[in-house]
């Protein structure tokens, strides 16, 4: 671990015992940060670690507590103050982009700072400063392009060359691969190593490690609104970074408390030659109680659609649900979850939670109408106590069950869905990609909130594309190829589940049961 001090030439920021309260809240507390030009330097934590609220203090959005320092280039800057911060090379592109849609790329570049003559904006000053600038990051669309006519990934671009026409220093990218495309990220990578080359250095954070072992030269680590660590690119390892975010090692990471049932155990779903005639064929297996089944397979091979069949979203063509021995009529998701299957989609924004109302109507609105008090009036004390009470046994961290459930971290959006589906009373629980965008503090939380549903006799099927996850959570694991369950993986004391067993039958090269 190291805090710089074998890089020889002089930082180009220095953020000094930064430390920042909320009312009561400590937010921040003595943290310290030293980047040099020319680096990417990862900035991990789990949520609520306090890395936003670092970045904030150095775009000059927040004053810091009195008795830190922000220098650039060895000169302190005024605190405070977002302009003195751009005009000494700051820039942060945070992860919701803040540019104007009605606008055009070269007035979202210049917006407030447009070069005019006589008071007059010049456009065409403003065209000849933007060109050269778009033609560097590899551009192919206009300055006079508007930006409501861009993609994601292009509109990102935007944000960098506007960090450019400040001259930026120091450029802060905050999740910047969150809605990109796999296309865009790779040209992402590709501008960054380029801004790179030129002496810029880029402040990275972000939750996913492939991301950190592919740009980043050092990783600081931030936890508990403290500063943990720097670890060096020679040094990096998801073993040390894991310890570091969350306080222990990675072999508890997926920790299991309870036993794989017995062969004889209850079976508790049955699913029978379910498939829809094109993308999901013939698909049988069964789920125990206690069980924690996994399904894997490449991306494509059907696994959310095959959840999405079984839980009645979509139509199948053939297949039957059996749930304790009794076959159900499953024609709808209401259907299914009035039987006892819920299903945590792997889009929880866009399927799954109501982003502006709040955590206790979320938690709530699967079951509010079925304990209506007296008259047929809403029963609003009981939603409460509902939602207090799950809010205390999932750790959702948050002021208030009033608070739009938008506003929470993507962990915690995610356990506030999982406790709407609880409040069903479920028999089966279909996560799919149950830890998709959330960070490896939250990833923990999730992993022990399945492990305790199945000590409670549920029966838990998980759908993942990570197989580290897979493996380490699962009891026994369906590969899904083409549409088909290719093959089965069991554990057993002398022969864990492994990731080339499940590769071998995901790309067709493996007997049936591994």
């Amino acid at each position: 671990m190291t805090t710089g001090g074998n890089i020889e030439r002089a930082p180009v920021l220095e953020m000094r015992n930064i430390s920042k309260t909320f009312g009561t809240t400590k937010a921040l507390t003595k943290v310290s940060l030293t980047v040099y030009p020319g680096e990417v330097h990862a900035l991990m934590g789990e949520n609520g670690a306090g890395k936003s609220t670092l970045m904030k203090v150095l775009s000059g959005a927040y004053t810091a507590d009195p008795g830190g320092a922000v220098l650039v280039n060895g000169k302190p800057i005024v605190a405070g103050d977002p302009i003195k911060a751009k005009a000494n090379g700051i820039s942060v592109i945070y992860q919701e982009l803040s540019l104007a849609p009605n606008l055009t790329v070269a007035q979202n570049m210049f917006l407030g700072a447009e070069p005019s003559r006589y008071g007059v904006v010049d456009k065409a000053e403003a065209r000849s400063r933007v060109e050269p600038i778009l033609k560097q990051l590899g551009i192919t669309f206009g300055p006079s392009q508007l930006v409501a006519a861009l993609s994601l990934g292009e509109r990102q671009m935007v944000e960098i060359a506007r960090a450019l026409t400040t001259n930026a220093k120091i450029i802060v990218m905050d999740e910047p691969t969150t809605s990109l495309t796999s296309r865009e990220t790779e040209r992402l990578f590709g501008v960054i190593a380029d801004l790179k080359a030129r002496g810029i250095a880029i402040i990275y954070i972000s939750h996913r490690m492939e991301e950190i072992y592919a740009l980043a030269d050092r990783v600081s680590v931030l936890r508990d609104s403290a500063y943990v660590g720097t670890l060096d690119r020679a040094d990096l390892s998801a073993e040390k970074l894991v310890a570091m975010m969350v306080g222990r090692d990675l072999s508890s990471f997926y920790k299991k408390e309870h036993r794989s049932p017995p062969q004889a155990a209850k079976t508790v779903l049955s699913v029978k030659d379910m498939g829809d005639g094109r993308r999901v064929h013939g698909c049988s297996f069964d789920a125990k109680a206690g069980e924690v089944l996994g399904i894997a397979g490449l991306v494509g091979s059907g696994r959310t659609e095959l959840a999405r069949l079984i839980f009645g979203a979509d139509s199948k063509t053939s297949g039957t649900v059996t749930l304790d021995g009794r076959t159900i009529a499953i024609n709808g998701p209401r259907d299914a979850m009035d039987a006892g299957i819920a299903y945590l989609t792997e889009d929880r924004k866009g399927l799954g939670l109501f982003l502006d109302m709040t955590i206790n109507e979320n938690i709530n609105i699967g079951v509010i109408g079925k304990d209506a008090a007296r008259g047929g009036i809403l029963n609003f004390a009981a939603a409460k106590e509902r939602a207090t009470r799950a809010i205390k046994s999932l750790s959702i961290r948050t002021l208030s069950a009033s608070i739009n459930v938008g506003a929470l971290s993507g962990g915690n959006q995610q356990k506030a869905l999982i406790a709407r589906l609880l409040e069903t009373k479920p028999r089966v629980i279909i996560f799919d990609e149950p830890t998709r965008g959330v960070d490896v503090g939250a990833k923990s939380e999730i992993y022990r909130i399945i492990d305790e549903l199945a000590q409670s006799g549920i029966a838990i099927v998980v759908i993942s594309s990570d197989l580290p996850e897979i493996i380490g959570i699962a009891d026994r694991v369906l590969v899904m190829r083409e549409g088909l369950i290719a093959g089965e993986v069991n554990a057993s004391p002398d022969h864990p589940i492994s990731q080339e067993a499940i590769m071998a039958f995901s790309t067709g090269s493996a007997s049936k049961v591994a």
